[in-house]
């Protein structure tokens, strides 16, 4: 349990934290964005639209993102909610994205682009197609359609990497 869990408002001061070995090596958290290698996520998503991926060196397991990797690497995809929703089956979001292929870590979707003081929220995540994340996930039950998650996921050696198959609508 982090103090931004159970204090929400403090994410607006200091940022939610990550697990650092499931990002790529140099991913630095802010309250309404992470850098990684110094690229925004955020500016990624502003020029290149949505889904957005950037790739980089993954961290060696076991070092909490302070050594990279010299085999392995890792990637984040940014994707936007089109569309918010609370029902009989609880609260759900839609994605602009299907990330099937990418596996990433669920548990680790973050939302950038502002600071939400809400409490997390069970929430599922939809794909267009209709797919689900294969588990609720805590996300800030104010989140909306607009809003932006970033999601880490791995990647194989980056020279025998197939391009990321990452579709919009």
């Amino acid at each position: 349990m982090t103090l931004t869990r159970l204090l929400p408002t403090l994410r607006r001061s200091i940022p939610d934290p990550i697990d650092a070995d499931l990002w790529p090596h140099a991913s630095v958290p802010t309250t309404t964005d992470v850098r990684v290698d110094g690229v925004s996520l955020v500016r990624l998503a502003d020029v290149f639209g949505t889904p957005a991926v950037h790739v980089g060196r993954a961290a060696e397991p076991g070092t909490h993102g302070r050594t990279a990797s010299d085999a392995a690497h890792a990637g984040v995809v940014v994707v936007r909610v089109v569309e918010a929703s609370v029902g009989a089956r609880g609260r759900s979001v839609t994605i602009d994205a299907e990330l099937d292929e990418l596996a990433p870590a669920w548990q680790e979707a973050r939302l950038i682009g502002r600071a939400s003081v809400a409490r997390p929220a069970s929430t599922m995540l939809v794909t267009t197609s209709g797919r689900t994340a294969p588990a609720s996930l805590d996300l800030p039950a104010d989140l909306g359609e607009g809003d932006l998650l970033a999601l880490p996921y791995p990647v194989a050696a980056i020279t025998d990497a197939p391009e990321p198959a990452v579709t919009g609508r």
